[in-house]
């Protein structure tokens, strides 16, 4: 099921994102909509956590899956050519976003039925109606013209 367009996020909003979550090392990240990997990628590289990337574009599953190998990030980091309701995402201490309102809708019935207690939620741009954020982020790209801006939102699942 198509809900969202690829559209990636810039890698200054990736890391304040993981920043923002508080991504730990050896903590499991899951990105639902991974597109070319580069949320997993950096989760593995800079932040030391294990990654999961599920994305339902062949092309993009695999031109994140040689990226991953090419940098030799396979033990950390699994990237699944798949539809993103139908993977467990229950061992996850982050599960990042950059869908759309609706497509949040859609997927926050998984979220609450799948997540543990104290797992992590972040989402580019796109609140999860009915959800209280712990924390929103305006984060400026470049701060000094204040252009381009992105809302971050941090979710907690109690």
């Amino acid at each position: 099921m198509f809900i969202a367009p690829f559209v990636a996020s810039p890698l200054p909003v990736v890391r304040r994102m993981l920043e923002l979550a508080e991504l730990k090392p050896n903590e499991i990240l899951y990105d639902l909509g991974a597109g070319d990997g580069r949320t997993v990628i950096t989760a593995a590289k800079e932040f030391g956590a294990r990654a999961v990337g599920i994305e339902l574009r062949e092309d993009l599953a695999k031109k994140a899956l040689e990226t991953v190998y090419q940098l030799g990030l396979q033990d950390r980091v699994t990237i699944l050519h798949s539809n993103m309701f139908e993977v467990d995402i229950s061992p996850a201490d982050v599960v990042f976003l950059y869908l759309t309102t609706s497509a949040n809708e859609k997927i926050k019935p998984k979220l609450e039925a799948e997540l543990k207690p104290g797992a992590r939620v972040v989402s580019h741009d796109y609140e999860i109606s009915g959800w209280k954020p712990v924390k929103v982020e305006e984060f400026c790209e470049n701060p000094k013209i204040g252009y381009p801006c992105h809302t971050l939102y941090l979710y907690k699942r109690v």
